[in-house]
């Protein structure tokens, strides 16, 4: 095998342009829920609030994902990402309109708050489509032989989005006010649009285009199913992240347990995304293919403990610490199953493998916001956050005795196989 090149699928001028779109879409999203979550906590001081948040965007990218995931493997990528870019634009210009005394004026709360759910809800329908057409125009981009070290720069930039768009709104919302953040997410989002465009349309790699939503359903649903590995990553990710969800109680965190504010709760969103960043650039020196699976276990089992030391911290800077390494932790995670997908998915379903992903682990952050919501309702906060961080434990260790073969995972011969492939 070729020695390790950690700047491998930064020599490709297209993917580049690709990590900057990345990033300033992650970083609006990231920054948008962040706002969205600190301006409805003001307005209801109910936890179960921020449940209901998540719960009207996962609603939507769960039931719309395998329809997507069928649209994208018979469109074009790049034209379909500009689609869903600009989607994501009208709902950020929405959420900047209703947060406008100017506009607003004196409306109910309640009906502002409506106002919000629904630009959620549409939100959610945006990124239904959003995730699998990323996944399979970043498959475009570069050779499979660089799939790995590609996979690795995707997900430093996505966490480097999730630490700077937290952080950002913390800090914004202090100086600029929720309608001035908002306004510069949907600046964002623009930005995001017109780098885009500097990327040429790519060719539909998908043999049979014109194929029967259903059949095509249950031909992407089917190999998910048949392909263990994949399976067994993504179920234990999703369970995992269900069960972890304690990000989406930090507003009743800074606000009424630790009592830091919103420079300080801007500090605690973005502290698990900082230890993912730290991990993503360390894994381009040092590649996780070597005995994969037991490293995807054992680190989230390490996820775990983290959320359960944070769910009974009373110290602002032990909170960090332990916030700091679920992140670190839950990067090894998505390192190892997004490497796992690009190399074990053929190119003419990965629109659906990627809806099938979305189902599983990308909206199990919003259910897990849901989740953490109702728990922290009927339980109260502390236990709730305790509660999860067990439940994450129990899936893990019930995981790894369950499947063997995700234990015993090992990504090298892959690589070997697409090197081979490409050479």
């Amino acid at each position: 095998m070729a020695k390790n090149d950690p700047y491998a699928a930064l020599r490709f001028k297209e993917f580049n342009l690709f990590l900057l779109v990345r990033f300033a879409m992650v970083f609006a999203w990231s920054m948008q829920f962040v706002v969205i979550e600190w301006e409805v906590y003001s307005i209801t001081k109910n936890p179960l609030s921020l449940g209901i948040i998540g719960l009207m965007e996962v609603v939507p990218a769960v039931s719309l994902a395998l329809f997507a995931g069928h649209i994208v493997d018979q469109r074009e990528k790049r034209n379909l990402l500009v689609t869903c870019i600009f989607g994501f634009s009208v709902v950020s210009l929405g959420l900047f309109l209703i947060t406008w005394p100017e506009v607003v004026g004196e409306l109910v709360s309640k009906t502002k708050l409506i106002i919000i759910y629904i630009l959620v809800f549409l939100g959610g329908v945006v990124r239904a489509f959003l995730g699998p057409t990323i996944f399979s125009l970043f498959s475009l981009l570069v050779p499979k032989k660089v799939y790995p070290n590609a996979a690795t720069w995707s997900s430093s930039v996505w966490q480097m989005g999730a630490v700077v768009g937290p952080a950002v709104a913390g800090f914004s919302i202090h100086w600029i006010g929720v309608h001035g953040s908002m306004f510069a997410i949907f600046g964002c989002s623009l930005t995001a649009l017109l780098v885009l465009l500097r990327i040429p349309k790519k060719p539909i790699l998908n043999p049979k285009l014109g194929e029967p939503v259903w059949q095509s359903l249950k031909e992407g649903i089917r190999f998910v199913r048949k392909t263990k590995v994949i399976l067994g990553a993504i179920t234990l990710d999703m369970i995992a992240v269900l069960f972890g969800g304690a990000v989406a109680l930090l507003p009743v965190y800074a606000q009424d347990i630790l009592k830091v504010g919103p420079e300080g709760f801007g500090v605690l969103r973005a502290a698990p995304a900082v230890g993912a960043l730290v991990m993503m650039f360390t894994s381009a020196y040092f590649p996780l293919n070597k005995h994969a699976g037991m490293k995807l276990l054992t680190a989230i089992f390490g996820f775990g403990i983290c959320i359960i030391i944070f769910g009974i911290s009373t110290s602002f800077w032990l909170s960090v610490v332990a916030l700091f390494f679920s992140g670190l932790t839950d990067g090894i995670s998505m390192i190892i199953r997004q490497t796992i997908l690009q190399l074990r998915t053929p190119d003419s379903m990965r629109g659906r493998v990627a809806s099938v992903n979305s189902m599983f682990v990308g909206s199990s952050n919003e259910l897990g916001a849901f989740e953490s919501g109702l728990t922290a309702k009927l339980m109260g906060t502390v236990t709730a956050v305790v509660f999860g961080g067990t439940m994450t434990l129990i899936t893990v260790v019930s995981t790894g005795l369950a499947l063997p073969k995700l234990r015993k995972l090992d990504l090298r011969k892959d690589l070997e196989a697409h090197e081979a492939s490409d050479s």
